[in-house]
């Protein structure tokens, strides 16, 4: 004979102060509609706006120039873009209620942007560097005051960017990966425009190539890592910084449980993570009060915000699902 009792909250935890996991991304607590509120929405705008205007402008003077330093660039900026997009949309899915067709809501598409905009950037990426190695062994003239002027102004457009999503990004992940983004963007900028000075010093033009491909490979080493972990939660995959092992250990400590099985905990987003679990309770009488401040204790402890429980009064070896 078994009993079935489901616990399922959405709250923040009850008057406990944060203590997270080791690895927890802090930050996915807050609440999408006040960081909206907070002015994030015009923010997000005027970043966006400004950083797709100058992608267009540094695209057009790369190819007038022939540098394909500022081309890459250029390509480096657009990935970016689409980034702030999807952290932009992210906060607008979170805000969306579930739906009959969609339970859960849309959280998962930003899983699933993230993941196409991995694939799009190594396709550009990939596009890029053949160029640039085909302009290795003859580079064409490349006018240096041009790249100059469009890298120093990039230097000014993300610097700006970069202070327009700073009051978030201590305190949300989203915002915190956006403004690190931008202060990278800056710092590109700042090393396509000396080799722009070395070019019209120097002559060198091999060196506008050598620029491109060298920016083409730090964009593919977070864009590999980008592409791994959107493929992971994708997969279903338990998210970073959560261990199943801990959070097993948590759910078997609680007062009357003999066993824990059935666990699964994977993403809703990529800032919402879900646990459905079976507990062995052999005494029911106790289930309600663990039910009562499990689900705020994982949200504490683990950042784990949508939890499902299941109470038995045996172990069922048959029949629980997986």
């Amino acid at each position: 004979m078994q009993q079935h009792r489901h616990g399922q909250s959405h709250e923040h935890g009850h008057g406990h102060e944060h203590e997270p996991s080791p690895g927890a991304h802090a930050g996915h607590a807050h609440d999408p509609a006040a960081l909206l509120a907070g002015g994030l929405n015009a923010r997000m705008a005027l970043a966006v706006g400004l950083n797709l205007a100058f992608v267009a402008v540094e695209g057009c003077f790369g190819i007038l120039s022939n540098s394909m330093a500022l081309l890459a660039d250029a390509g480096h900026n657009l990935s970016d873009v689409l980034g702030l997009v999807a952290a932009w949309a992210a906060v607008y899915l979170a805000r969306r209620p579930p739906v009959p067709a969609f339970t859960y809501g849309l959280g998962r598409s930003t899983v699933l942007a993230a993941l196409g905009n991995a694939v799009l950037l190594l396709v550009a990426c990939g596009a890029i560097a053949w160029e640039a190695l085909g302009r290795l062994a003859a580079p064409p003239p490349v006018a240096g005051a041009t790249v100059i002027a469009v890298a120093g102004a990039g230097i000014l457009i993300n610097g700006a960017s970069a202070w327009l999503l700073h009051a978030g990004h201590r305190h949300d992940l989203n915002m915190r990966s956006a403004f690190l983004h931008m202060l990278g963007d800056a710092a590109v900028s700042a090393g396509v425009m000396i080799s722009g000075l070395v070019i019209m010093t120097t002559g060198w033009r091999q060196l506008d190539p050598v620029v491109s491909l060298t920016i083409i490979a730090v964009i593919l080493l977070g864009t590999w890592k980008l592409l791994r972990d959107a493929l992971h939660l994708s997969l279903d995959g338990v998210p970073a910084g959560v261990s199943p092992a801990a959070v097993q250990s948590f759910l078997a400590a609680g007062r009357g449980v003999t066993d824990v099985h059935d666990l699964h905990i994977w993403a809703l987003s990529t800032t919402s993570v879900a646990l459905t679990a079976h507990l062995v309770m052999p005494d029911g009488d106790q289930a309600d009060t663990l039910l009562g401040s499990l689900s705020p204790d994982l949200k504490r402890r683990f950042r784990i915000d949508h939890a499902t429980v299941q109470i038995e009064r045996d172990r069922c070896d048959r029949g629980c699902g997986t």
